[in-house]
Order: C-alpha cells, then sequence, then structure tokens
C-alpha cells in the first residue's frame, strides 16, 4: 500500500502528482480537492502540472514527426515558426485547462437539469426543493405549491400544470411522481412515454393529454381528455388502457383501524369571549354528503364531504349534510357563532376546469328535518335535502363564502347574523345545515370540493363554535 510522504504540502504535492495518472483512492481525492480549493498557491500548481500532462500526451506523437521532419535546431537557432505554434498551444490549453479547474475542483458535479418552470406567476410555494422562480430550470427534486397555478414544461416536451394545493417529485425528463394534489399533462408525439407516478398507480401516456389526481384520503383518479393512456397498478393482472373521455379511480376511503391510534387536529378556539364547540362528532351529531342517482351508496361513513354542483353531468351533483347537537345550550343565550370546515382534497377532477367557486350555507327550518340517519340517506330518499332550489319554506339561506381557484385547503369559516338567529330558534337542540356549491364548470371534470366528515383521520370535524356571553 501507498504510504504518502509526511508535511501537508508535500503530501498535497504528491497527491496531485499521482492523481495526473488516476492513482488517488476516493478519499484522497477528496481531500485533494478541498486543499486546491482552499489553497490558491496549490490551486495554481495543480493547472500547471494538470496543462503539462495534457500537453505531453496530446503533442507526443507530433512532436517525434516534428523533429524527424525538420531536424533538431541548431545550437544558437531558432525555428519562430515553431515556437508561435507551441506558445498558441500551450496558451490555449493552459486557458482551457485553468477554467475548467477553477469552475470545477471543489465542488460536486452540476445536477442534470430535466425541465423548466415556465409559467408560476401568483404561486405560493411550500416547501419546495427545487427553485420556483418563473423561468428556472429544474433538476430532480420536489415542488410543493401551496396555492396557484404553476406550469412545467419537461425536457422531453411533456408540459405539466400543477394545481395548489400539491406537491410533484420531479424525477426526470419522461417521469415524475404526484405525491399529492392534481395535474394536467399534455404530452406530444416527442415524449410518447412520459409517466406520472402516484402511491397507487404508475400513468403512461401513449401521446394524449391527461389529467392524474391523488390524496391521501380520496384516492387516485385518471382521467383521459384527449388520446390514450396505460394505467399500472402493482395488485392489477394486466394493464388497463384509457381512450379519450374514459377514467379510472382508485378509492382510498378505508377508516382506521380500530386499534390505530389517530391524532386528530382540533380547530383553533375563538379567542375572544366565551365560545364553546360543537361537532359533528359528538351526540347526536351527523355528516354525509349525497349524490344524485340511484345507484350510490351512503357515505355517513366517508372520512370526506364531497360538494359539486354541474349542469354538464347531472349524476355528478354532491350536496353535503351536517347535524350539530346543541344540548345543553341555550339557544336564546347565542350572542355569535361561526361555522369551521376544513377543506380537504377530493382526488377527483381538476380545479383548471372551476373558476373562483361560491358555496353556500343552509339552515333545515323543520324540525323533522333533523332525523335523517347517515347510514341511509341518499339523493332518492333525500328529496327535501336534494331540492333545487331548496324549499324556502323548509330552508333559510345563512351564510356564503368562496373557495378561489387553486386555493390552499386551509380552514373555512363562515359567520353571519343569519346563522345567529337561526341557532336562536333551535328549541329542539339540533342545528341540520346543507352545503351547497353554486357555482358551475366548463368541463365535466371539474373539480369535486370536499371537506374533512367526523370520520377524517387527522383533521377536524365539522366545528359551530358558539359565544354566549357578550364580548367585554
Amino acid at each position: 500500500m501507498h504510504q504518502p510522504p509526511t508535511g501537508n504540502h508535500v503530501v498535497n504535492r504528491e497527491y496531485i502528482n499521482r492523481s495526473l495518472d488516476g492513482q488517488l483512492t476516493g478519499e484522497e481525492w477528496d481531500a485533494l480537492r478541498r486543499e486546491v480549493v482552499a489553497d490558491p498557491e496549490l490551486r495554481r500548481e495543480y493547472v500547471e502540472k494538470r496543462w503539462l500532462h495534457a500537453q505531453l500526451e496530446t503533442e507526443g506523437e507530433s512532436l517525434q514527426h516534428l523533429l524527424a521532419d525538420r531536424g533538431a535546431p541548431q545550437p544558437g537557432t531558432s525555428q519562430p515558426g515553431t515556437r508561435l505554434r507551441w506558445v498558441a498551444v500551450a496558451a490555449g490549453i493552459g486557458l482551457l485547462l485553468g477554467l475548467g479547474a477553477f469552475l470545477t475542483i471543489g465542488r460536486e458535479a452540476a445536477p442534470t437539469m430535466v425541465a423548466t418552470l415556465v409559467q408560476a406567476e401568483g404561486c405560493r410555494w411550500e416547501g419546495s426543493e427545487l427553485p420556483t422562480k418563473e423561468g428556472a430550470r429544474l433538476g430532480v427534486g420536489t415542488l410543493a405549491l401551496a396555492q396557484g397555478m404553476a406550469t412545467i414544461r419537461f425536457d422531453s416536451g411533456a408540459t405539466v400544470t400543477l394545481e395548489a394545493p400539491s406537491v410533484l417529485e420531479v424525477s426526470s425528463e419522461m417521469r415524475c411522481r404526484l405525491v399529492e394534489g392534481s395535474v394536467v399533462a399534455d404530452v406530444p408525439e416527442s415524449a410518447h412515454g412520459f409517466a406520472i407516478d402516484t402511491d397507487k398507480m404508475e400513468v403512461v401516456d401513449l401521446g394524449t393529454k391527461f389529467g392524474v389526481t391523488t390524496s391521501a384520503v380520496g384516492g387516485s383518479h385518471v382521467f383521459v381528455f384527449d388520446g390514450e393512456v396505460t394505467v399500472n397498478r402493482e395488485e392489477m393482472l394486466q394493464p388497463r388502457h384509457l381512450l379519450s373521455g374514459k377514467s379510472l379511480h382508485f378509492g382510498a376511503n378505508i377508516p382506521s383501524s380500530p386499534d390505530e391510534e389517530v391524532a386528530r387536529v382540533a380547530p383553533p378556539a375563538p379567542t375572544v369571549g366565551t365560545w364553546k364547540a360543537f361537532s359533528t362528532e359528538t351526540g347526536r351529531g351527523r355528516d354525509a354528503y349525497i349524490r344524485r342517482g340511484e345507484s350510490h351508496s351512503p357515505t355517513g361513513s366517508d372520512p370526506l364531504l364531497m360538494v359539486k354542483h354541474t349542469d354538464l353531468a347531472p349524476g355528478n351533483e354532491r350536496r353535503a349534510v351536517l347535524t350539530f347537537d346543541l344540548s345543553g345550550l341555550a339557544p336564546s343565550a347565542v350572542e355569535s357563532a361561526r361555522l369551521a370546515l376544513k377543506v380537504e382534497s377530493s382526488g377527483l377532477g381538476f380545479s383548471s376546469l372551476v373558476p373562483h367557486s361560491r358555496f353556500a350555507v343552509y339552515g333545515a327550518l323543520d324540525p323533522s328535518l333533523g332525523g335523517w340517519n347517515e347510514n341511509r340517506l341518499r339523493w332518492p330518499n333525500a328529496a327535501a335535502f336534494a331540492g333545487e332550489p331548496l324549499d324556502p319554506s323548509r330552508f333559510e339561506r345563512l351564510a356564503e363564502f368562496d373557495i378561489p381557484k387553486g386555493s390552499s385547503h386551509d380552514l373555512v369559516e363562515i359567520s353571519s347574523e343569519a346563522l345567529v338567529r337561526f341557532l336562536r330558534r333551535r328549541e329542539d337542540g339540533l342545528a341540520t345545515l346543507v352545503l351547497v356549491r353554486e357555482t358551475g364548470e366548463s368541463d365535466k371534470q371539474g373539480l369535486v370540493h370536499a371537506f374533512a366528515s367526523k370520520e377524517h383521520p387527522t383533521s377536524p370535524a365539522p366545528t359551530l363554535w358558539i359565544r354566549t356571553d357578550p364580548v367585554q
């Protein structure tokens, strides 16, 4: 085994000599790089020796021919043309090698760039590893979009539009992984085979425009706008081919196991006055959503409350129904109130196909409507909740709120004087609300909005915060 000489500079110079012939170990090469970067004198010596070594390797044979053809110069004479050529070669090689050494010694190889962030106006990013400035080149890494819409053009030619809130891992010019959220991919012929992975499936393009959504609770969904894709999943015997207008969904509405410890996040409590929380998960509280059609099952055990309005695909219409148990509350004592809903990803539809969306909250005036069963409630047997519009003799419009296009999954808080008056009249101890989206969509694959239900494993259930004494 080679024993290096003693003395720091001696060791470094010996390492330089051995590096020219590729004799350094990985550990020795790393040590040399650190020293060369830190010591300008050593850096000059390294560049000079590297240049001389390269010159001898490249000019060795030509030097022999030069001596044979022209003969050795006589003492006291010179060959100006030869000398000038050697000076030019030496200067050129020295400049190139010196510059290359200066740029590359002491740092890792530059990352391979595979895409460009071509559009990111009005975006808010949280936790991204990659650059988020519009026009930035992207290597392998993660983009986390909290608000807005961003477009990435991969070097293969594929374009992916990311809809907030989403997390995307860029893997190569031909592949990315959607951790959560929604993307729409437009893939030209040059990028056939471009793939988007989720934890539930792999979608491989065959020349098309398609969308993919995924969420930890709502599952993964792919829809083909134009062309064809192949969908792979580990337990599938063979890939599924989807053509234009077709979709495939892998659900994940699976409650936590009984022995699993669940950490549920509570909504923030108001900081003024005496407030009390009434959640759909306490007492006689219930929550579910209904979907138009005969074939859809009750959703009382689902972790998401899905809401959608569309004139393009009536069977996709959805509404949420919430009931709060107000036992122990003196209705006349209600001073103020607010409804808190946690927005979640549904894993269904695309935000780019829905404008800024307005929602309305209606209160059930008829006490008999509070007796619905969440294990049996379906659109066909929920005529009162499914009315279009809702019967004004049985329901009162209490409030409205907006969810902007590409908004983050924040906690929505709704309050109004109408809500307070409604609660003051709840002598039966139950408050039943209906949540309706009033905004339609430009395509039947538009986004299905979702809110956490009382079965959601981590997010807070719908909660009514009620203050029963005045602000001091």
